[in-house]
């Protein structure tokens, strides 16, 4: 039987990951405010396209790909019972509507709080696990950097969430790097705004995290 996902957002985020994980045999809906946004990327993929609700009740696990100012109203969109019980792929970051300064994004939360946190407190029966939140859409399915694997940082509250999101990054082409639980979105969260200052310095976008680790014997 096919894993059903559900895709929270509409954006580039949201299609990229759509068509991942229909490459890899899943079943899936995007869910929107406005479905005539999505008419183009449904006609090229062997996908539905719903409302946000649709697609969290669709969805065995979900994916939340709109903006980090918008989550929390997306998932209330989404319905507190079809989020009960879920895996909830969190890729937002807080990221604030200004602009960035010499490159440096701005977030609307603070060092010692995340956006990961305010939501896994704003629903606590889903399971949130962090992904995708430090790398360009580009790069989210198999990225490829010479045969070397780049690292996706995760965290949440629950282990058996975090293998199965980590399953899923296996097929994606990533090596998972598992941080622990929720409170490690502080640290995973502004790794967006690491990787965005190359780009909107000098225009450089194809880059990924590694985390290299040595063995003392």
């Amino acid at each position: 039987m096919k894993i059903k996902i559900g895709i929270l957002g509409s954006g580039v985020v949201a299609q990229v990951l759509g068509s991942g994980f229909l490459k890899y045999g899943y079943e899936v809906m995007l869910g929107t405010r406005n479905v005539e946004k999505l008419a183009e990327w449904q006609k090229a993929n062997a996908a539905s396209v719903g409302s946000f609700r649709d697609a969290a009740e669709f969805g065995d696990i979900l994916v939340l790909a709109s903006k980090g100012t918008a989550s929390e109203t997306v998932l209330r969109s989404a319905g507190d019972k079809n989020l009960k019980g879920k895996i909830v792929i969190d890729t937002t970051n807080p990221i604030a509507d200004i602009p960035p300064v010499n490159g440096v994004l701005q977030y609307f939360t603070g060092q010692n709080d995340s956006l990961m946190e305010r939501l896994q407190s704003a629903f606590p029966e889903a399971s949130f696990v962090k992904a995708f939140n430090s790398v360009g859409n580009h790069l989210m399915i198999n990225p490829d950097f010479g045969g070397i694997k780049p690292s996706m940082f995760i965290c949440g509250n629950d282990a058996n969430s975090k293998k199965e999101v980590t399953a899923i990054l296996d097929q994606f082409g990533w090596e998972t790097e598992d941080m622990g639980a929720v409170e490690a979105a502080r640290a995973i969260e502004p790794l967006c705004i690491l990787w965005c200052i190359p780009g909107f310095r000098s225009n450089e976008w194809m880059h990924a995290f590694k985390l290299l680790k040595r063995t003392i014997s």
